[in-house]
């Protein structure tokens, strides 16, 4: 079945897709944010291990190091995924306003018969 046949159908099902689409960017997001505070926080515990103030241990230096490569692999992996995302979310809204465009709609008017 194309667009063509049944347009209310069709902009229900792009509006669903629009939907899953959002709470994937909104997912995308959120994992973001938590890769940028790995990242940061990796940084900050590697720098104070090396100035002296948290002690010296290799494992701790292991690990924030760990967190930060890890930080910023999810965070290049889920910017891609977002910006991917975000160009299907707009794909599917301009296709979606153009089968609304292409309806043929009638004005209601308020006189009573």
């Amino acid at each position: 079945m194309t667009h063509e046949d049944d347009p209310p159908d069709e902009i229900s099902r792009i509006e669903a897709q629009i939907e899953e689409l959002a709470e994937v960017s909104e997912r995308c997001r959120k994992i973001i944010l938590f890769s940028k505070t790995a990242v940061a926080g990796g940084v900050v515990l590697l720098l104070l291990m090396v100035l002296g103030l948290f002690g010296s241990s290799q494992v701790v230096a292991i690990g924030s190091i760990a967190v930060v490569l890890g930080g910023i692999v999810s965070l290049g992996s889920n910017i891609s995924t977002l910006q991917q995302t975000m160009a299907a979310m707009s794909a599917a809204e301009a296709l979606r306003s153009d089968l609304i465009g292409r309806i043929d709609l009638r004005v209601v008017s308020d006189k009573k018969f």
